[in-house]
């Protein structure tokens, strides 16, 4: 069996597994999910949806935010880690979101990326969540998981998403980005994997080679 005809039955059968795979981040327009994306950074997404409320009373919209300093935004993040150099990134993005953009998220993946806070993984997941795009965001999970499957093969997040992209058919980018994620929380975990128990077990690189994984 080829490496192509692998992935496609891993991608078969990740959607089989997942139909119904979606964000876990709570948002309702762009503007909030890139500010949940920003506070995602070394949290989880179960964190950054306990805190997200206040802090959407308190700055509705990019422009209240932008009015706002950092220290102002820290006691609503706290709890999500490296809090103040998050609340450093969201009052600088909020200023730059009015000053360059109207108050508005840019639908544009360069544009995006010259946002303080905001690096490719994040414009990817609004670029797909918040607009509909066909993007393929690298965390942890996605990156553990694809190349523990074979789908890529890659020492970094950057070359692992090239890869991704070329064995992956890009109108499935974004929901085997989301498919990636649920696998990795419930099944493929980075210390103690359930190759025993994983349906992708025939296809997948990791569960053959009868070793740990370094990824």
């Amino acid at each position: 069996m080829t490496q192509a005809e692998k992935n496609a039955r891993i991608l078969t059968e990740l959607e089989r597994l997942y139909p119904d795979a979606k964000p876990a981040l709570h948002f309702e327009n762009p503007y909030q999910l890139l500010v949940a994306v920003i506070l995602s950074a070394q949290c989880t997404d179960v964190k950054v949806n306990m805190v997200t409320p206040a802090l959407f009373a308190a700055y509705p919209d990019a422009h209240a935010m932008a009015k706002a300093a950092a220290e102002d935004i820290e006691p609503y993040i706290k709890t999500c880690g490296i809090y103040r150099n998050k609340a450093k990134n969201l009052a600088a993005t909020a200023r730059a979101l009015v000053d360059l953009h109207g108050g508005e998220v840019p639908a544009d993946h360069a544009l995006l990326t010259q946002l303080p806070g905001v690096g490719r993984k994040t414009a990817n997941v609004v670029m797909s969540c918040a607009f509909g795009a066909d993007a393929i965001a690298v965390d942890t999970h996605v990156f553990r998981v694809s190349n523990r499957l074979g789908l890529a093969d890659a020492p970094d997040v950057l070359k692992t998403e090239e890869q991704l992209m070329e064995s992956i058919p890009k109108t499935s980018w974004s929901r085997a980005h989301h498919w990636l994620i649920y696998h990795g929380r419930r099944v493929c975990a980075a210390r103690k994997p359930a190759c025993e128990s994983c349906t992708l077990h025939p296809w997948c690189r990791h569960a053959n080679a009868g070793e740990e994984s370094s990824v």
